[in-house]
């Protein structure tokens, strides 16, 4: 299996499919993952329509156990970051059989 494609590479897929140079496109980039960042932080949800969308979620307080020992611990509550991805894309990429 190939690897990851890198940022570079992804700014220049897109520069090439949309006719524009490479520094507009890293542009283009940056200011939409700044833009997703800031809404999601603000209202807690961001859609990038056809791929999905980053959703801000609280986790509750709980108890865990530690591997190493099986101690009991208690685990704070805070705040995490998802990516649910769009249907259409599940289904393009791993369609039911």
């Amino acid at each position: 299996m190939a690897g990851a494609l890198t940022k570079s590479q992804i700014v220049g897929n897109l520069a090439e499919a949309n006719g524009i140079a490479k520094k507009q496109s890293a542009q283009y980039l940056e200011t939409l993952a700044a833009l997703a960042i800031k809404e999601t932080k603000r209202s807690g949800v961001f859609t990038l329509p056809g791929l999905g969308k980053l959703v801000k979620q609280q986790r509750k307080a709980r108890l865990g156990r530690n591997p190493q020992t099986g101690e009991t611990i208690k685990i704070a509550a805070k705040t995490v970051v998802k990516f649910r991805v769009a249907k259409a894309v599940k289904d393009a990429i791993a369609p039911k059989k």
